[in-house]
């Protein structure tokens, strides 16, 4: 069985749930504390043992390749200033891993976007990640989808169980037989109804894919909006019994709605030392007022 070396992190979305604060830059940058989004998620593809990172952009995301790219003039002032812990830091951001840019000409959806990395990929398994969900870095996340992906050799999609209200919200799959670390899917429906859903096992944004992914999807046919969705070709390997899935044990963080990512944030500086005990007493402070 082939390592898993490279992870693939769809960046071109437009973000319009967060504007005006996403017009001149991505939402992939918007900070959890001081840290980007997308800074986070690749860190958790470097702990897992990914090498090389393939980030499909579109027009706008510039900011996102400056930020992992060298930034000569900001080390040069940091460096004359004596401030080296903060070059350190800068520093760091360059040497997470191999970086790799791809262009999405057209917001076509997540399937051409996956599809969009193919060259980049080859013929290799890969990682996809997707930023609107974090995780905790204490707990086993993309780590979890490795280990099941190794014993299994199949495409692996990471699920967490969703309250009934929220299934219209994911991709859902099939439920486990019995209380099994890992089950193959037998079906995954999109962002079904309560009543359509074949579970309450929700696909949360962490995947290990098979490079045969890639023919599923360039052979797909456009859905609803023109777009090309990923769930109809991991439906297609589910068919092929090319699917399983696989609990993510860590706890998840919803960055994509606005008061998510207010909760994320408040629990991201809880989990720092420079933070926690001043912000700790704030937030008693603040209770007491409510």
């Amino acid at each position: 069985m082939r390592t898993l070396r490279k992870a693939v992190i769809p960046v071109a979305g437009l973000g319009t749930r967060f504007l005006p604060a996403t017009k001149a830059q991505p939402k992939e940058m918007l900070p959890l504390v001081d840290t980007p989004v997308i800074q986070y998620v690749v860190e958790e593809a470097i702990r897992a043992g990914v090498e090389s990172i393939v980030l499909v952009t579109g027009r706008g995301k510039g900011a996102i390749e400056n930020h992992f790219d060298v930034a000569y003039e900001l080390e040069d002032t940091l460096r004359r200033r004596g401030k080296h812990d903060d070059l350190d830091l800068v520093r760091d951001i360059t040497h997470l891993a191999q970086f790799a840019y791809v262009r999405q000409g057209e917001p076509l959806g997540l399937g051409h976007a996956v599809l969009c990395a193919r060259h980049a990929v080859g013929d290799e398994p890969f990682a996809l990640l997707l930023g609107d969900d974090v995780f905790d870095e204490r707990d086993s996340a993309l780590e979890a989808l490795i280990t099941a992906y190794h014993a299994t050799g199949k495409s692996v999609v990471g699920v967490q169980e969703v309250p009934e209200d929220h299934v219209s919200r994911y991709g859902i799959v099939s439920a486990p037989r019995d209380r099994e670390s890992m089950w193959d899917v037998t079906a995954i429906v999109e962002k079904p109804k309560p009543e359509d859903a074949p579970s309450r096992w929700a696909v949360v944004g962490r995947y290990v894919l098979e490079p045969r992914v890639f023919d599923h999807l360039a052979a797909l046919k456009p859905g609803v909006g023109g777009e090309y969705q990923l769930t109809d070709a991991l439906a297609l390997l589910a068919k092929e019994d090319r699917l399983v899935a696989a609990p993510i044990p860590a706890q998840r963080f919803d960055t994509g709605n606005k008061l998510d990512y207010l909760k994320a944030n408040v629990e991201f500086a809880l989990k720092r030392e420079d933070l926690r005990d001043d912000f700790a007493t704030y937030l008693k402070e603040l209770a007491k007022r409510l």
